[in-house]
């Protein structure tokens, strides 16, 4: 053998399409399995907020429209039928062009309240333990203890 040969090496082999499907359908089995287990467990998860507003829509539809009360009359509840038909109609067409849209404001919504809850649960702390809040340097302001008329 010269300086410019290289002894052969020989190629790896590629792995076999049956042992690449077989891997890709095990593991589309075990999802498959752990997601029954969840649904048998918990239940069925709730869909994206789009699909809860329109199921929400649904039920409200339903819940107004099985009100049969004799003050309510057939004109009252002709009304509220077309009422519910005009929202339907006002808001399906938005949810079908921007579902996202309804999952970030679902997700804006937890996150308002997880401040607030934070809020409140700082006044409250202080409140049980007999705190008042820090006055700024003036002694005025909504911590100084001062009356504010509103009227």
């Amino acid at each position: 053998m010269s300086d410019t040969e290289r002894p052969e090496r020989p190629e790896p082999e590629a792995p076999k399409a049956t042992d690449s499907d077989a891997w890709e359908k095990a593991c589309a089995e075990d999802l498959a399995a752990e997601q029954a287990r969840r649904r048998a467990e918990y239940g069925t998860p709730p869909g994206s907020a789009a699909e809860e507003l329109r199921k929400l829509m649904d039920a409200v539809a339903d819940k107004l429209s099985g009100l049969n009360t004799p003050l309510a009359g057939m004109a009252a509840q002709g009304a509220v039928n077309q009422l519910i038909n005009q929202a339907k109609s006002a808001v399906e067409p938005v949810i079908q062009r921007n579902p996202e849209v309804f999952d970030h404001l679902a997700n804006a919504g937890s996150e308002l309240l997880a401040a607030y809850r934070s809020v409140v649960q700082g006044h409250e702390q202080r409140w049980t333990n007999g705190e008042q809040k820090p006055k700024d340097d003036k002694g005025e302001g909504p911590g100084s203890g001062e009356h504010i008329d509103l009227d």
